[in-house]
């Protein structure tokens, strides 16, 4: 791959920065979400508001760019792993800082830092398929600095014995890149507003995600629901028809009654919007 100037580098990792911090803020104004944060309200939160995902997401820019630079034109090795891996947990603790110490956007911080370095390493441009699988290959890389605690994450992925963050990113973002992306375009394709077609591919990951956010909350009857009334959405042809908003309606009204929030389908959501604007077309490669 020819390497290109230091200026056209910065200037990259610049805009992948700025547009990882977008989708963010983009994923949290979008409504009406489900349990989630959005411009009505703190949905099952009590902790967070939109103000305060904005500001998280805002806080985040600096480390999104350190990782896109240290990331360009890098081949997948360990180093790279455990320098992203770094910077990701610097970022947290920006995070932390931002919030006063509520926790935002851990799990963004983890799926978008991958996805910004992997479009950083294959030189700024690729399709979607192409940057997944340089992340999933980083994913799987070991990172001897990362902490050996058990996140809330993971203790769920124990329990239920079903795959996390951790593993989505492994398999190269599936939800994502098989459900979200299609159904994205799908949407938009059939003329939904932008609004109603993010909505659907939130809708797409929830059918099938092991959400840890919602195990946490309300157990696998919880996430069962979650997935039962996503499906119900899309089966009513999405959120452009009356009946779609409908069933999106009742799904919010459960998962507030559970108490239950899909943060970790929110995060795919953001993924989802950055694959989407960062991707060359499939078909020019």
């Amino acid at each position: 791959m020819k390497h290109l100037p230091q200026t056209h580098a910065d200037e990259m990792a610049g805009w992948l920065a700025q547009v990882a911090t977008a989708c963010l803020i983009d994923e949290a104004r979008l409504t009406p979400k489900p349990g989630l944060v959005d411009s009505r309200g703190s949905g099952a939160h009590h902790d967070l508001t939109l103000a305060l995902m904005e500001r998280s997401a805002h806080s985040l820019t600096p480390a999104f760019r350190y990782m896109a630079e240290h990331s360009w034109q890098r081949p997948a090795d360990i180093a790279l792993r455990e320098t992203v891996g770094r910077l990701g947990r610097d970022g947290e603790q920006a995070m932390m800082a931002a919030t006063g110490g509520v926790n935002t956007h851990r799990g963004a911080i983890w799926a978008l830092g991958l996805l910004v370095s992997a479009v950083a390493m294959l030189g700024g441009s690729a399709s979607g398929d192409v940057v997944t699988v340089c992340a999933a290959r980083l994913a799987r890389l070991p990172d001897s600095a990362a902490p050996k605690g058990f996140s809330k994450g993971l203790r769920a992925t124990h329990r239920y014995q079903v795959p996390g963050a951790r593993e989505e990113a492994q398999q190269g973002f599936p939800h994502v890149t098989r459900l979200a992306l299609p159904q994205l375009r799908a949407s938009r394709a059939r003329g939904a507003a932008e609004t109603e077609a993010r909505l659907d591919a939130l809708m797409a990951i929830m059918t099938s995600l092991s959400d840890t956010c919602v195990l946490n909350r309300a157990g696998l009857a919880g996430l069962e629901a979650m997935q039962r009334g996503a499906r119900a959405v899309l089966n009513a042809g999405g959120t452009a028809q009356p009946a779609g908003r409908e069933a999106l309606a009742r799904l919010d009204a459960d998962m507030l009654a559970r108490n239950a929030s899909p943060g970790g389908a929110a995060d795919l959501l953001a993924a989802t919007l950055f694959l989407d604007r960062t991707s060359l077309p499939q078909a020019a490669h």
